[in-house]
């Protein structure tokens, strides 16, 4: 965690996922293995909740603080699971759309949006 954060104990302001996803492990790795997937994955969800909430009716600063706990949520999962994030990504959308292969989606529209 100490490459994560700078001198002053803060953040930078550029959170690489790999960094991030260290970041959240090394806060509270104990506690979620304790907790486990699926009580975690209930966390998410409330989370997601407050996200749905946030957008309808929120502020800015609102909808800013619960998309940072979604993702917190959905690290922690990734933690407990032994996924690494950044490798889950770059698998996926490393070459481009899953589907076409393009940078920029050529999917046909009538599948997922």
């Amino acid at each position: 965690m100490g490459d994560v954060v700078n001198k002053t104990g803060e953040l930078p302001a550029d959170v690489r996922l790999r960094s991030f996803q260290e970041l959240i492990r090394g806060m509270y790795h104990d506690r979620d293995v304790e907790r486990g997937i699926d009580g975690t994955f209930m966390w998410l969800m409330e989370e997601v909740g407050e996200l749905a909430t946030a957008l309808r009716e929120g502020s800015h600063a609102d909808q800013l603080e619960e998309f940072a706990d979604v993702l917190a949520w959905l690290t922690t999962i990734a933690n407990v699971a032994g996924v690494d994030l950044s490798e889950a990504v770059m698998q996926k959308y490393g070459s481009g759309c899953p589907g076409c292969g393009d940078w920029v989606c050529r999917c046909s529209k009538d599948g997922k949006p």
